[in-house]
């Protein structure tokens, strides 16, 4: 067995930072990484890493919070075509406070967006403070990176900090991990309380998913418990939550929160093309993620045809209302929380029906229950 090697390339406690690094398939084994300093426009400064295993590639932006900007399987990519089309951004161009607290979607484009960690959601207003859409971790650039190569997978580690006098107070350390040849990546996060004091944690994976795993008679499959639409505009198209249309400009976002099932406490939501041939799977420990948020954007091609499956510690209501029913997580002092989630794309019908099958037996305790409108504790009544 070769020893695991391990390349450096942030390190801001050491001032250590590589601009460009490379290391091909040949000298790993099958397994390629890279790592480049985007120039020109709004991507100016951002650094991207791109790992491929020789079957699914994908890439990370350290400088938006090692957030997962784009992946691809075979000629099949995984992500979705955002508005914002020459990311990804940098964060000194995205202002969160803007047109009235969503100027964070100045900047969205990801595959999967951390929201958070003080918070996460539609803007909301304490006192004389905005707390604007979704938080700030992604727009926090890690302060260390590194890759770590074996004989059979590639790893790329992350750490960011969200703290500050009188403030936030948690460090995320987060690795990606795939192995050679396989269709998936596993995301592993600690959340870690660096204060003397505890801290609490909100905390939601914004997983988007376009063409070719989302059109029109697409398919959410996952175990569920309950559904409950977020508000009335949710309320109009309940009978079909779980299937998608076609492209339509104009389209106002519908938004479904969920309990899921578990077996052996883990769990799996899956969107699945109309064919049944193409699909992305999320795994997960139910425990660490106990919230689910199903978002449908089906506007037009160039306006945002996408879904988001985000499992959460919590519902992207305001934090307050979140905190009084309990979904804010406190870590205590020197404490951490720990997430894991493995994103495997599907290719083939077996595979898809097989992915199916496996969310049909933990179905099969119970049909779900669908609430006919906003419920507490989920969501705000009336």
């Amino acid at each position: 067995m070769a020893e695991r090697r391990t390349f450096v390339l942030t390190d801001t406690a050491h001032d250590v930072w590589v601009e460009d690094f490379t290391l091909d398939a040949e000298a790993a084994g099958g397994l390629a990484v890279s790592k480049r300093r985007l120039r020109g426009g709004r991507r100016d400064g951002v650094d991207l890493i791109r790992v491929d295993n020789g079957a699914l590639s994908f890439q990370v932006v350290p400088t938006r919070g090692m957030g997962l900007w784009k992946a691809a399987l075979g000629a099949d990519r995984v992500g979705w075509d955002s508005p914002t089309r020459d990311g990804p951004i940098h964060p000194a161009y995205v202002q969160p406070h803007d047109i009235g607290g969503i100027g964070w979607l100045e900047g969205f484009d990801e595959l999967m967006v951390r929201c958070g960690l003080m918070h996460n959601g539609a803007p909301y207003r304490e006192g004389n403070a905005l707390y604007p859409l979704h938080g700030r971790i992604a727009s926090i650039p890690a302060w260390y990176v590194a890759v770590h190569v074996d004989d059979d997978s590639i790893a790329v580690e992350g750490r960011v900090a969200e703290s500050f006098l009188f403030g936030g107070g948690i460090e995320l350390v987060t690795t990606y991990t795939t192995a050679r040849g396989s269709s998936a990546v596993t995301v592993r996060d600690e959340f870690v309380n660096v204060k003397d004091v505890p801290v609490g944690l909100e905390v939601l994976y914004h997983w988007n998913f376009g063409p070719p795993h989302l059109d029109e008679g697409a398919r959410f499959v996952a175990p569920l418990d309950e559904v409950i639409p977020r508000d009335a505009r949710a309320v109009e198209d309940l009978a079909t939550y779980d299937v998608y249309g076609p492209p339509e400009p104009g389209y106002a976002e519908q938004v479904y929160f969920c309990s899921l099932r578990a077996e052996a406490g883990r769990t799996a939501a899956m969107l699945r093309n109309k064919a049944g041939d193409r699909a992305v799977a999320l795994r997960y420990d139910l425990a660490a993620l106990p919230s689910f948020t199903l978002w449908k954007n089906t506007g037009g091609l160039r306006d945002g045809y996408v879904t988001g499956l985000e499992p959460g510690v919590n519902f992207p209501n305001p934090r307050p209302f979140e905190e009084a029913r309990g979904r804010v997580l406190t870590i205590p002092v020197d404490g951490r929380h720990v997430v894991e989630t493995t994103l495997e794309v599907l290719s083939g019908r077996d595979a898809v029906a097989a992915a199916e099958a496996e969310i049909a037996r933990i179905q099969a305790q119970s049909p779900p229950v669908v609430r006919p409108k906003p419920t507490e504790p989920f969501a705000a009544e009336g």
